[in-house]
């Protein structure tokens, strides 16, 4: 499990989601959301009414909201998570929050599995959220990209076409994980949605700002990816020496600005 972003309890204790691109723990059902796209809800109830509680080793807890993804899920999953900060439970270290679940990592010493499953269902069926006002990022970008003109291509847009549709928005932040500090980011305009390369890139430099399906991503540390590259920023996105090692969150929104 990749050491990406974890929400600490006071050992710096860390962990991150699974895999690129799904930055869930376990595999989301794509039924309602094609091509990863955000399900906007419509009055359905999407959130599970009995929560699926899983062990993760010997020292996790995977708490399992819904099956899509969607504004509203994770709304609720950040509202778990900041349940279980205010008054978290003897042993909780940390939390890391995905896009319909969070992973709660415990201290076996002091805790166990049905210790922190009894918290969890303290909080289940709470009434629905509304997404939290997160931070707003200005993400400067040089859209110079390997994959910028294959991406236009796909859209049957001009690159610079490209450039100012996907500048043309805010996205929420739906998860760090896979590599330290790397965003998911979402939705992407329907007409920039394109498939990932099809044999993903041994090295992806930092800073590097992808695209696949209906989500947008930045690359925060050098790590192998499979998404197409429209640009990259010089901002520092993961640093582990800071207080707080990713800059951003989920819940944030980005904007991503067009730079010489």
């Amino acid at each position: 499990m990749s050491a990406a972003t974890g929400r600490d309890r006071g050992d710096g204790a860390q962990a991150g989601c699974i895999q690129e691109p799904a930055c869930q723990h376990g595999e989301l059902r794509r039924r309602d959301t094609p091509s990863g796209s955000l399900d906007r809800h419509q009055g359905k109830p999407i959130v599970q009414r009995v929560w699926r509680v899983a062990r993760v080793g010997d020292t996790g807890v995977l708490v399992v909201l819904a099956d899509v993804m969607s504004e509203h899920v994770l709304a609720q999953v950040l509202a778990l998570d900041a349940a279980l900060r205010r008054a978290p439970p003897v042993g909780l270290q940390s939390t890391v929050p995905a896009y319909a679940s969070l992973l709660c990592l415990f201290d076996p010493a002091t805790t166990d599995i049905d210790a922190i499953t009894i918290r969890v269902r303290e909080l289940e069926g709470e009434p629905a959220v509304s997404l939290p006002q997160g931070q707003h990022h200005e993400v400067p970008v040089r859209y110079d990209g390997p994959d910028l003109d294959r991406v236009a291509r796909h859209a049957h847009l001009s690159t610079s076409e490209v450039v100012a549709l996907h500048a043309s928005l805010d996205y929420l932040v739906l998860c760090i994980g896979f590599a330290p500090g790397f965003s998911y980011c979402g939705e992407l305009p329907a007409a920039l949605e394109t498939p990932r390369l099809p044999s993903p890139r041994a090295r992806v430099p930092a800073g590097s700002v992808g695209v696949a399906g209906r989500q947008t991503g930045i690359y925060a540390v050098e790590s192998p990816g499979g998404w197409n590259l429209l640009g990259r920023t010089d901002r520092i996105l993961f640093d582990p020496g800071r207080e707080r090692p990713c800059a951003l969150a989920a819940g944030d929104r980005v904007r991503f600005t067009p730079v010489a």
